[in-house]
């Protein structure tokens, strides 16, 4: 027996349905997923679309049962009281330096604060150590306040010396905070001068009758110390 070249003992089978593979080509072919696959992507779109609205419509419904049972209440805002001025005085009053005298009263110490921040709008007032030192030395006449919670005390224990050099009032308060803030600065401050119509440059002149008051009585009072 010799097999290649189908010289096998082998019979052929005969090929049938020939004619229905000589009519088709392989153009017209097309499996049948290509067919199936569109439709059930389709369907799948729409089920996920419907899922999709009654998730949305469920959680709809909730959003409305639970405001309906909690109504809102609106908000009201809280107004916070206006800070005194003097809410540091008996605070600092313990820090306050064993050589601060003359030391303010609490109704003196409200009444010095008012006095600088008008002062201060009208610019008539020297801040720090350094432009109070400044305008003495330059004969400027004022009033002179300190804060007496100073650390270390060494950083104005020279300022009441050349105030009473100068014949210029001087006068303690217990908190470095109230005097920074009535002086118009963030920062606290330890000493200001409040120079009566602008001292020799006279800036704003005019407007030392908004607080000419009360300077007068201040310096009474300290003088009567």
């Amino acid at each position: 027996m010799q097999c290649g070249n189908f010289r096998c003992g082998a019979k052929r089978r005969p090929i049938e349905n020939v004619e229905i593979f000589q009519n088709t080509s392989i153009d017209s072919y097309q499996p049948i997923n290509q067919h199936i696959l569109p439709q059930q992507q389709q369907q799948d779109k729409s089920q996920l679309k419907m899922g999709s609205s009654s998730s949305s419509k469920k959680e709809s419904k909730s959003k409305e049962a639970k405001e309906a049972k909690s109504p809102k209440t609106p908000k009201v805002k809280q107004e916070e009281p206006p800070a005194a001025a003097d809410d540091n005085y008996e605070k600092r009053m313990s820090a306050v330096l064993p050589f601060a005298q003359p030391l303010a009263s609490k109704k003196l110490n409200k009444k010095i604060l008012k006095t600088i921040k008008k002062a201060s709008k009208a610019k008539h007032v020297k801040r720090g150590v350094k432009e109070v030192v400044k305008a003495l030395r330059k004969g400027e006449k004022g009033l002179v306040i300190i804060a007496g919670d100073i650390s270390p005390a060494d950083v104005i224990s020279h300022i009441p010396v050349l105030c009473e050099d100068s014949a210029v009032s001087y006068v303690f308060i217990p908190s470095k905070e109230d005097l920074g803030s009535a002086g118009a600065t963030k920062r606290p401050t330890s000493c200001v001068m409040i120079v009566p119509g602008g001292g020799k440059t006279k800036k704003n002149a005019d407007k030392v009758d908004e607080y000419k008051e009360g300077y007068d009585d201040i310096v009474k009072e300290i003088s009567s110390v």
